[in-house]
């Protein structure tokens, strides 16, 4: 087994279910359901409580695997082909992101998620800290999407999004939303949002009487999909992700 060097100013260390997040096990309130389920294990005893601390010298085991000490956070940016599930294991057997990555990347976690038809980019990292983070609207980071649509574009419904809309009882903040281009019963949109909830560009264009035909996802706050090959996995410099970070 592998003793653990958790870095923390913290003199009783770090908190076991923030130290699983650093070491890209699960994202905190994962590893705080794996913590529930008995699946952690601090010293060989059963770690109870996510409030539990790790100090250096311990010996953290999740379903019996000694877990490293966390690494540096790192961050990657991802064009997802559609047709990927974001999800480590799937119910339905259907590909995911995670068993199509190239070798050699270690265990990651998404920042958020792209639905199985959705393509684009898609950040990974190795800290589940890190990942929620980036992932609470409190960031303040734009998600901007380019979408093909089917059906008539109303433009004044479209800046009418700029006040936020309520679809089937679920209400979504600000989107920022114009036509691009238009041919026929196609059309182009350029999408800006900075919740990003399950489905949302699809639920409410769906509510406005469009249907997505492509949805491609161009920028994630200041990381750019840009000239990505589909498929293609690119790290983040550590200096650029600690100046991005540091603004927020």
């Amino acid at each position: 087994m592998q003793s653990v060097s958790p870095q923390s100013k913290n003199p009783r260390g770090m908190r076991i279910a923030r130290f699983l997040a650093s070491a890209g096990v699960a994202s905190r309130r994962a590893a705080e359901a794996m913590i529930a389920s008995d699946r952690v294990r601090l010293n060989g005893a059963a770690v109870t409580h996510p409030a539990t601390f790790v100090t250096e010298g311990d010996i953290v085991q999740v379903d019996g695997r000694a877990v490293g000490a966390p690494e540096r956070a790192r961050l990657w940016r991802y064009h997802k082909p559609p047709g990927l599930v974001t999800t480590h294991a799937d119910p339905e057997g259907r590909p995911t992101v995670f068993a199509n990555l190239p070798t050699g990347l270690g265990r990651v976690i998404s920042v958020g998620r792209l639905d199985l038809a959705s393509e684009g980019l898609l950040l990974l990292t190795n800290d589940g800290a890190l990942a929620r983070k980036l992932e609470l609207p409190a960031t303040g980071w734009k998600r901007r999407y380019r979408a093909r649509v089917h059906g008539a574009v109303d433009e004044g419904a479209l800046a009418a999004l700029k006040k936020g809309i309520t679809v089937a009882g679920l209400r979504y903040g600000p989107i920022e939303a114009a036509l691009d281009a238009r041919k026929g019963s196609n059309a182009w949109l350029s999408i800006s949002l900075s919740e990003g909830k399950n489905r949302e560009v699809r639920r409410v264009l769906a509510h406005l009487g469009l249907t997505v035909t492509r949805l491609i996802r161009i920028a994630y706050g200041p990381f750019q999909l840009g000239l990505l090959a589909r498929g293609a996995v690119e790290e983040v410099p550590a200096k650029v992700l600690r100046e991005q970070i540091r603004r927020k």
